[in-house]
Formats: structure tokens, sequence, C-alpha cells
């Protein structure tokens, strides 16, 4: 090959990767915006869910909704999101499937049952992991200056590897990554 052969191959190697780079950016830029849809979606989710939950304690269903024994799985999934993420529970890294179903009064079985039922999350500690991705997503977001480590004990995982594996699966990339992400939109 001739020296401006070469030339020429590096020059349109350099070009792919400037491209490949724009879509890097691109994606990065996609993956952003999808979780900050995702975000708004859930909490307009969220909301409904507390005022249907509100409708029924002015109906006077407050009693029903406190007996351990109860029967609708909708009411009980209710105080289940109303009682973790009011109390934020899931900031304690030892707040397990276990424990919700001791705060709530029922069996660990009959919580499994109702997961597997009546939740998007497969099992309780799915939807506790997930409470605290998002808050470590909202920390990594709101707070810039703390550390991964930080940011992992505060919402709630055992590690920060935990953090790192979660957030990874979530969005598809590791909270450092996230955090460049946030930083080069500004």
């Amino acid at each position: 090959m001739t020296e401006k052969e070469i030339q020429k191959l590096k020059d349109e190697n350099a070009a792919l990767r400037a491209e490949v780079n724009k879509l890097k950016d691109e994606m990065v830029r996609l993956v952003g915006r999808n979780l900050d849809l995702t975000e708004r979606m859930e909490v307009d989710m969220e909301l409904r869910r507390r005022v249907e939950v509100a409708r029924e304690l002015l109906d006077g269903n407050i009693n029903r909704q406190r007996n351990a024994d109860l029967q609708d799985d909708g009411q009980l999934m209710a105080m289940i999101e109303l009682k973790v993420e009011q109390e934020r529970s899931y900031q304690q890294p030892d707040f397990d499937s276990k424990a919700l179903a001791q705060v709530l009064g029922v069996s660990h079985e009959r919580l499994m049952r109702l997961f597997r039922h009546q939740s998007i999350h497969r099992t309780p500690d799915a939807y506790i992991d997930n409470l605290r991705t998002l808050y470590a997503l909202r920390l990594l977001r709101e707070h810039p200056q703390y550390t991964i480590a930080v940011i992992a004990e505060d919402a709630g995982f055992s590690s920060v590897r935990t953090l790192q594996r979660r957030v990874q699966e979530a969005i598809g990339m590791t909270p450092v990554d996230y955090r460049i992400m946030l930083t080069r939109d500004m």
C-alpha cells in the first residue's frame, strides 16, 4: 500500500470513529430522556394510586385496611406502597420481603402470592430493589457531589457493587457513566 492509501484509510477510520462517538452520545441522550419519561410516568401512576387509597380511606374503609387478614389484594398493594414509600423502609439495607410481611402483619407466603398475582414485580424483594434503584438514580441526578458509596448507602444497598449491578440492569450503564451523561447534557 502506498502512503496515500494508508492515509486515506486512516482518515476513513477517524471519520467512522467520530460517527460512532456521535451515535454513542445520541444513545446516551435518548436513554436519559427515556429515564426521565419513565420516572414521570411512575410518579403519575403513584399519584393515581394514592388518590385511590385516599378515596377508600375517606369512604370509611380504614378498619378493613388495617386488618391483617385483608382479602382485597388491591388494598394490600396500596398499603404496601404507602408504608414502604412514605417511611422509606427500603433505605434500610436489611429491609427485605420478610421485614415487609412483618410490618404489614401478613405471612410471608401471602405476600409472595400477592406479588406473583398483583404486581409488575415478581417478588417483594424485586419491588424493594426497584425502589432503591430509582432512589439511587435520583440521588445521582440531584447530588453530583455525593460519592457512589454514599449513594449506595443512602439508597439502602448492601454494597457499591450491588448498586452498580442494579443500575446497569435498569438503564444499561454504570452509575459513573450515568453521572457523566448527566453532566454532558448540562
